[in-house]
């Protein structure tokens, strides 16, 4: 027998003494199970799910699957999730199942094989599978955690649904942060995967950043209702964020080094970031959820609950910046707006990548523009910067079309380029 059918028939055999009363939670505290199943065990079980009964089915199922569907914020999702995983199903053995937040199955569709059989286990439209209708399963045990879930075979509560292995990731609303469904992926063994969970995360993701899109297209603009903010994040002092109180009078806070980075990029993600995404683009994957979760709760204290949604996370209206003044002055071709306006680096002590190529993308813009002008006023303006400074072929211009005062100046200071680098 192979090591994964052994510890298949041991999880079964834990559960046949567990439904039948022989062996309490100690006990299941000193097997090899997981420790969300052995809780989900015992809700259900607390619950009176019936172990030899699939999902609970809805007592008006037509007229109620109908109304839910034509209701639910997932209906427009739809084509995301048929793209993302959907397609794929269709021929694989796997079913894709779409809940609303109380378990109540609204779409199922994938392999037309193995929705059949799933018939008879009642995983269909309208069928109540949240843990209190199902026992264990991924989808219901995702939504009463409010967390990803994958359950393998035996692991479920049911006898009827131990054959099938799922994963389900929970969707939230994207600007309240309300738990609104769950999508989950039901098959093989294989559907309990890494592999297949990082699949439905990204899925979810695309989901949640699709609601974001469409809520923020309808919602009505709210700049008008929030107080005037400034970010500072260019040039040699601490970055600073700089709003009016309703009596007009301006308050400056000075931003941790982190809080600039997430500001700076939410400003350039407006359709927003999940939290992994921005741990990633903070610090290269090093940085956890809960992080991300601790540093945005601080930074709302900072900003205002307001200026900052979830599920992703973004900015509820466009902030005015010395970063975004220096691009729209790129973006207008006015070179000397966009001088006056960079006061030097982009947050030059971040160690965040991302934060990082905006400030490569910055300087080489700016110094690109400069150049493309071929106005020695400019050029001046530009060699006086931190990256000026050691741009030769900047200073080789200067050399090559100034007056003898700018070129013996010009000279003296590639005579000391050479030395320092060579």
């Amino acid at each position: 027998m192979s090591s994964s059918k052994a510890a298949d028939a041991d999880v079964r055999a834990v559960h046949e003494l567990f439904v039948a009363g022989e062996v309490d939670a100690s006990y299941l505290a000193s097997t090899p199970l997981r420790r969300v199943v052995v809780e989900s065990w015992q809700r259900s079980l607390a619950r009176g799910v019936d172990p030899d009964r699939g999902g609970a089915q809805s007592s008006d199922l037509a007229l109620s699957v109908a109304r839910m569907r034509a209701t639910h914020p997932l209906a427009s999702a739809l084509p995301v999730i048929r793209r993302l995983l959907v397609e794929d199903a269709r021929s694989s053995g796997v079913m894709v199942a779409v809940s609303a937040a109380d378990g109540t199955l609204l779409w199922v569709e994938g392999d037309a094989t193995a929705c059949r059989r799933a018939e008879s286990m009642n995983f269909v439209p309208g069928a109540d599978w949240s843990e209190r209708g199902a026992g264990t399963n991924a989808p219901g045990t995702a939504l009463a955690l409010d967390a990803e879930v994958q359950i393998r075979g035996t692991e479920h509560f049911s006898r009827l649904v131990q054959p099938w292995s799922c994963t389900a990731v929970p969707v939230h609303d994207p600007v309240t942060g309300t738990l609104i469904g769950a999508i989950d992926l039901t098959g093989g063994d294989d559907v309990s995967s890494s592999q297949t969970l990082a699949l439905v995360r990204a899925t979810v993701v695309a989901v949640e950043n699709h609601l974001a899109l469409l809520r923020f297209a309808e919602a009505p603009r709210v700049e008008s209702r929030l107080p005037p903010t400034r970010l500072r994040v260019l040039g040699a002092d601490r970055p600073r964020w700089e709003s009016t109180g309703g009596d007009g009078r301006p308050t400056r806070v000075t931003l941790t080094g982190r809080h600039a980075d997430i500001l700076v990029l939410l400003s350039r993600h407006p359709e927003g970031l999940s939290a992994d995404h921005l741990a990633t683009l903070l610090d290269d994957g090093h940085l956890d959820v809960v992080t991300i979760r601790a540093e945005m709760s601080r930074l709302r204290r900072v900003v205002g609950p307001e200026l900052l949604s979830s599920r992703p996370y973004r900015l509820t209206a466009p902030i005015s910046s010395d970063l975004a003044e220096v691009f729209d002055a790129l973006a207008r071709g006015d070179v000397a707006a966009a001088l006056d306006a960079y006061a030097g680096p982009l947050l030059s002590k971040s160690v965040s990548p991302a934060v990082g190529r905006v400030r490569t993308e910055l300087s080489t813009s700016l110094r690109c523009a400069v150049m493309a002008t071929g106005d020695l006023g400019l050029l001046r303006r530009w060699l006086q910067l931190p990256e000026g400074s050691d741009d030769r072929d900047g200073w080789r211009r200067l050399y090559d079309s100034a007056e003898p005062v700018d070129r013996a100046r010009a000279d003296g200071h590639l005579a000391g380029l050479d030395f320092e680098f060579g």
